[in-house]
């Protein structure tokens, strides 16, 4: 089953947003009136791609099913959330030969390592979608997406840093609750 473009639209949002979001957020992300979002969050509550709590929307399972994201289950969630060999470790650069001698092995070591290594790695790797291939390399074809709308932000220096913190935290704490 296919969903019309609007509504496709309203879940891209909401999912990109990574957090619960107001109808007045919804419409202003997606350019609609309010009346309108509303319509649509409602087709989509119907439907089961969103749910409501006191008024705030997220993406259901169901939801990012239709934006083509994987569902997870917890073996892997685990795998996902493993160590990796050095081999397959993240290697913060800031230049082409240019290693920080730093590595994340896992998504929270990455996590703990992206809020101190220095800005000029963040902005080495980004343009490359390093970091989105990487998360791809461990199974997380969610985190690789969010992270790849982040880039396409085309933000700099801390609010880059910001933002993929959030992001790769905010999957961390989501993987963890399916272990």
């Amino acid at each position: 089953m296919s969903l019309a473009e609007t509504k496709m639209k309203v879940l891209e949002k909401i999912w990109e947003e990574g957090k619960p979001m107001e109808l007045k957020e919804v419409a202003q992300k997606t350019g609609l009136k309010v009346a309108a979002a509303n319509m649509h969050l409602l087709g989509l509550r119907k439907t089961g791609h969103v749910s409501s709590l006191h008024g705030r929307y997220t993406i259901t399972d169901l939801g990012k099913e239709v934006l083509g994201l994987p569902k997870i289950d917890k073996a892997h969630a685990s795998k996902i959330l493993g160590h990796m060999p050095n081999d397959k470790a993240f290697h913060f650069y800031t230049g082409l030969h240019q290693h920080l001698g730093v590595q994340a092995n896992n998504l929270a070591e990455f996590c703990d390592k992206i809020e101190k290594i220095n800005i000029k790695s963040i902005e080495f790797h980004t343009p490359r979608k390093d970091f989105e291939h990487w998360f791809r390399s461990l199974g997380d074809v969610e985190l690789a997406r969010r992270i790849a709308s982040i880039q396409n932000a085309n933000l700099h220096g801390e609010e880059l840093r910001k933002k993929i913190i959030e992001a790769a935290k905010h999957r961390l704490e989501e993987l963890k609750r399916l272990q």
